[in-house]
């Protein structure tokens, strides 16, 4: 069995708090299997009795009965009435679907329509439910509604969110074995979600290729009441090949444009990439001025939630090592609860002519958590000299008291350099060193 102790700790942490626990994440993650398979094993052996686990399979044809709120907030406190304390799992909670409040339709159930104001939601039955003295209750969903990262906001302070990503690193090396420096290679090309791990090499590949068109857009189509769009697909390509490149609407659009020889408008790219954002597809880090201290400029990099995902989109072609291998560290700090910009600031210097000139340099990430701030470079190899200047030159410019690390693709424990930088491997930087 795979492992997930950070969100079952998560999940033991906020057990009996008084609010609905409502897992997001991007589809084939692991929601269900955390809940249903580890969560449960937990109680189990925590003395609670089988009986008081209650799980309910909306997307099951035995529960679709329950798709109906009411029915399913009725059924569920008959199921705990007498019980001390009931642990309620309820699964694929987006195929509940809304109702025009009875009260206005002489105590029909009514579908809702669109426009429909006065309507029960799912939203309105967790919420309920979680007032119930003696029900626990955990809520999962994977397609168009719950995927939604607004969802949460439906809930406002009233649930507890506990956000599951793809494995990341560490859980993967750990359920893989072997040499970390080895596994860093596997875990580059096909990432971390946990049925793709579990296949062979030509299985994983087919299965991540899949996902986006019998998962992913499928759910984006529907959420947004799109027809098929290549525009959709094409952009997805283009976000893929310019991993880790500073991105704003018109760039992208005019890659677009030259890639199709077809138009595509700025507000049109905006509107896709928060699909995408929407369904935990990607996730931004945007430019942090590192002296004038403040988020700057339109531009953004964008990162994948998997690696293997996004070089799905590539059909597996050579991936470019140092961009795969700042995603990894863009996602693994943001597992590890860091908050995750993009370096940048302006100097201003001579040209070869002697005119002052001003030059914006980059630091890949400025990452933050409590009392603790970096600076951090990636890059596959420094042996070359020249590029190992190119990445410690923003490092030289700086004149402040952060920590500035470079991370290499090799296996070298924490050192410090003739300048006083960190300079340390790529798998003693996640196991280790950001934890």
């Amino acid at each position: 069995m795979i492992k997930r102790d950070k969100y079952l700790k998560q999940l033991i942490n906020a057990k009996n708090n008084g609010f609905p626990k409502v897992i997001t994440g991007i589809r084939r993650c692991g929601k269900s299997f955390l809940l249903k398979e580890i969560f449960r094993s937990y109680l189990l052996s925590d003395g609670v009795s089988s009986d008081a686990i209650i799980a309910i399979d909306l997307d099951d044809d035995k529960n679709i009965k329950y798709r109906d709120p009411l029915e399913l907030g009725s059924y569920v406190r008959e199921q705990c009435a007498g019980k001390k304390m009931c642990y309620v799992f309820l699964d694929e909670i987006q195929m509940v679907y809304d109702i025009v409040n009875p009260n206005l339709t002489d105590g029909k159930h009514i579908l809702a329509a669109k426009n429909d104001k006065e309507t029960v939601s799912f939203v309105d039955v967790i919420l309920g439910l979680s007032k119930e003295k003696n029900i626990d209750l955990y809520v999962t969903g994977s397609n168009s509604q719950m995927l939604s990262s607004d969802i949460v906001t439906a809930f406002r302070d009233k649930a507890t969110n506990i956000k599951l990503y793809p494995l990341s690193f560490e859980e993967f090396n750990e359920y893989i074995g072997g040499s970390p420096a080895e596994n860093i290679y596997e875990y580059m090309q096909h990432g971390g979600m946990p049925l793709a791990v579990q296949k062979s090499r030509e299985d994983k590949r087919t299965y991540l290729k899949s996902l986006f068109e019998t998962t992913y857009f499928k759910d984006i189509l529907e959420r947004n009441n799109l027809k098929k769009s290549e525009a959709m697909d094409e952009l997805c390509n283009i976000l893929s090949a310019s991993t880790g490149e500073l991105l704003n609407a018109r760039k992208i659009s005019n890659t677009y444009n030259s890639v199709r020889h077809d138009s595509i408008d700025e507000d049109t790219v905006e509107k896709y990439i928060s699909y995408f954002e929407d369904a935990f597809i990607l996730q931004e880090a945007r430019r942090y001025d590192l002296k004038g201290r403040k988020e700057i400029g339109a531009k953004r990099k964008y990162y994948f939630c998997d690696t293997g995902l996004r070089n799905a989109r590539l059909n597996f072609a050579f991936p470019d090592e140092g961009q795969m291998l700042e995603n990894i560290v863009y996602n693994e700090l943001v597992y590890n609860g860091y908050t995750v910009n993009v370096g940048a600031f302006d100097t201003v210097e001579k040209d070869r002519n002697g005119k002052s000139v001003r030059k914006t340099n980059e630091v890949d990430f400025y990452a933050t958590k409590d009392m603790r701030s970096y600076y951090i470079q990636v890059t596959a190899d420094i042996s070359n000299a020249e590029t190992r200047a190119r990445e410690m030159r923003p490092y030289m410019i700086l004149n402040d008291q952060i920590q500035k690390i470079l991370v290499v693709n090799r296996p070298i424990g924490e050192t410090k350099d003739e300048k006083g930088f960190t300079v340390i491997g790529m798998t003693e930087f996640l196991l280790e060193f950001i934890k």
